[in-house]
């Protein structure tokens, strides 16, 4: 049972009473029972109103989508993480004193130290021990060390 049909349930429940509509609690129950309706009646336009926006939404929702899957391919992977960019990849680091976690770009990286933007913390980054003394990686990679050593 919905609003609008609850009020009129219990409109015929007061007119069933017989009551004395010259008295003046009769008159109160009576105007209160004329609100309610006029809120049940409101409630439900806001209701269908609702309903309607909602399927609005989900056509523009879906609009979005088409758009999304036209303009980028189906194999994209743009909206999941900035690491993912080979032109300037972005690292997570965490500071060390407020424990806030920012995404640093590979050049700031290596500039060796950035402020923390929460804290104020300077945060210094030390990639010393990750090279010998040519200048090449440890690792096996494409540096341009390690390119320039085995073409030599």
């Amino acid at each position: 049972m919905n609003l609008t049909e609850k009020i009129s349930y219990i409109k015929g429940l007061a007119e069933g009473l017989n009551l004395d509509a010259s008295k003046p609690e009769v008159k109160v129950i009576n105007a209160i029972i004329d609100l309610l309706d006029e809120m049940a009646f409101s409630v439900s336009s806001v209701e269908d109103l609702y309903d309607e926006l909602s399927a609005q939404v989900d056509e523009i929702d879906q609009d979005l989508a088409d758009v999304e899957s036209d303009v980028y391919d189906d194999d994209c992977d743009c909206c999941d993480s900035y690491d993912d960019d080979e032109e300037n990849p972005f690292y997570e680091v965490t500071c060390g004193s407020c424990g806030q976690k920012l995404n640093v770009s590979e050049d700031v990286l290596l500039e060796g130290e950035i402020e923390c933007p929460n804290c104020g913390e300077l945060l210094e980054f030390d990639f010393s021990d990750l090279f010998d003394e040519d200048g090449c990686c440890e690792h096996d990679c494409d540096c341009d060390s390690c390119a320039d050593e085995e073409t030599e």
